[in-house]
């Protein structure tokens, strides 16, 4: 058997709840408290000023001791602030700027070297729409849609595809996204896997993919969970795989962090 670990986190860049305080070094100790052969990270900061101009993929890769890692961008500014753009680094045919904007998207982080990197772009709704937030009072959020993205890593060995996504708040939208993020992984190799930010609960998943859940618990919001929004689903796991899923608070973010040590016979 080969043995994987792997994690899914939305970091809402880094704050934490209890100061609503962005810093690098308890990014850093959630990081290490996960210590997976594979992380997908959500609401990842580039070069933000709100996270101290940090580039959050380098310091998780760094503190993972990856060897490859990617940042995909969903838009270049700063969400939820008046004048955030779809990303140049997903709009086809852009070319690569090289440089050093404020950023924000998702990224797959990787111990294990990876053959092939692939990326989908995700149209997002259009028109403002409600986004609760979970403080106390509760508030509601008029926001419009953000653009989405997902980002595929192809593992050398063992040969599987491992994708991580975060889809939009807006239903129709969510629904639409998924499916087509379904219809991609389906043209890389298998096993495939998804995880990320559904922005669905467990049972919606399950009914529109079909494929199976390797975590099922709450992970929304952190400290009192009362929906999983955030998922790990596998297609076409061999005979005799074996996963065990968990959550796990930590010191940032809304979300809580799910986990699966995943079991593969070797490929004879």
């Amino acid at each position: 058997m080969t043995r994987l670990r792997l994690g899914s986190f939305n970091l809402l860049s880094g704050r934490s709840l209890a100061d609503g305080l962005i810093d690098a070094a308890r990014l850093v100790e959630a990081t290490e408290q996960l210590d997976v052969d594979l992380l997908a990270v959500q609401e990842v900061d580039r070069q933000q000023p709100r996270s101290s101009g940090v580039d959050q993929t380098e310091l998780i890769a760094r503190t993972l001791g990856a060897v490859d890692h990617r940042f995909v961008a969903a838009l270049d500014g700063t969400p939820g602030v008046p004048g955030w753009t779809p990303s140049a680094q997903v709009l086809p045919g852009a070319k690569p700027t090289g440089d050093p904007f404020a950023q924000f998207g998702v990224a797959l982080i990787s111990r294990l070297p990876v053959a092939e990197w692939h990326v989908l772009q995700l149209s997002p709704a259009r028109g403002r729409y409600p986004l609760p937030i979970p403080s106390r009072p509760p508030r509601l959020l008029w926001l419009n849609d953000e653009p989405r993205v997902a980002v595929a890593a192809v593992l050398e060995q063992p040969r599987i595809t491992i994708a991580c996504t975060h889809l939009s708040f807006v239903p129709p939208s969510t629904v639409r996204q998924l499916k087509a993020v379904q219809r991609w992984l389906a043209g890389l190799p298998g096993p495939q896997l998804l995880l990320g930010d559904l922005n669905l609960p467990g049972s919606a998943v399950r009914r529109i993919t079909r494929w199976t859940p390797l975590v099922s618990s709450p992970t929304f919001p952190s400290p009192a969970p009362r929906v999983q929004l955030d998922h790990v689903l596998a297609a076409g796991l061999p005979p005799g795989t074996r996963a065990t899923g968990r959550v796990r608070q930590l010191p940032i973010s809304d979300h809580r962090a799910v986990l699966v040590d995943l079991d593969l016979p070797d490929r004879r």
